[in-house]
């Protein structure tokens, strides 16, 4: 192998590519089989990720299978003998297949069903999460309204009774000097009936006093 094979090279980045796009399959799997609902946002992002990380490893591979077409055509520059080649032809096959498999298992039928399931059972999420973020500021408004309206209805109820009570005092202060003149005005008419009562008492007396003086002088 002489400086100028292009082909570790690639190989390198192949392999380090290789080496994420499998951890990025992995985590693309245990988002389909979470029985739990999972974010959209990681599920569509693993699932692109991949996509992206298998097309670029497929660019690679192109590159590598040229550059082995390269030294077959040239081998005396190269120097490179026919083990070695086919080793890298194997490399170049056996990394194909496992990019291959991943890209089958992201297109089959029942990764696409479950895809989706997980893609709507995580909208339905978002938008009854969104449903209730929108009514919780009205029901914390219309909770508010509705304690503000007990509270003026109370303080409404407070001063009518207040103006009631002071009403009922009023009555009261007014039913008590009524009762204090009627009172005074009894005992007037009291001490009225009285005088009369003795003033009829004297008369009478006065009468009987002539009648006898009277009686006396016959």
């Amino acid at each position: 192998m002489s400086m100028e094979d292009p082909f570790f090279v690639v190989k390198g980045e192949v392999q380090k590519a290789l080496s994420k796009a499998q951890g990025l399959f992995e985590r693309w799997e245990e988002l389909l089989q979470e029985e739990a609902p999972v974010s959209r946002d990681e599920l569509d992002w693993s699932t692109n990720e991949l996509r992206n990380c298998l097309r670029a490893i497929d660019w690679d591979l192109e590159d590598l299978h040229e550059t082995i077409s390269i030294v077959e055509a040239n081998p005396g520059k190269f120097r490179l003998g026919e083990p070695e080649l086919l080793e890298r032809q194997e490399f170049v096959e056996r990394t194909r297949k496992s990019v291959q498999l991943m890209k089958e298992q992201l297109s089959s039928p029942s990764a696409v069903a479950q895809a989706e399931k997980k893609n709507k059972q995580a909208l339905l999420g978002a938008t009854a999460k969104d449903r209730y973020a929108g009514l919780e500021p009205h029901l914390v408004s219309a909770n508010s309204r509705y304690i503000q309206e007990q509270q003026e209805q109370q303080q409404l109820i407070m001063q009518d009774q207040d103006e009631q009570l002071e009403l009922v005092t009023g009555s009261i202060r007014v039913l008590k000097d009524m009762s204090s003149r009627i009172g005074d005005e009894l005992d007037e008419q009291a001490w009225c009936l009285a005088l009369k009562v003795e003033l009829a008492l004297t008369v009478k007396r006065l009468l009987f006093v002539c009648f006898v003086l009277g009686c006396t002088r016959c």
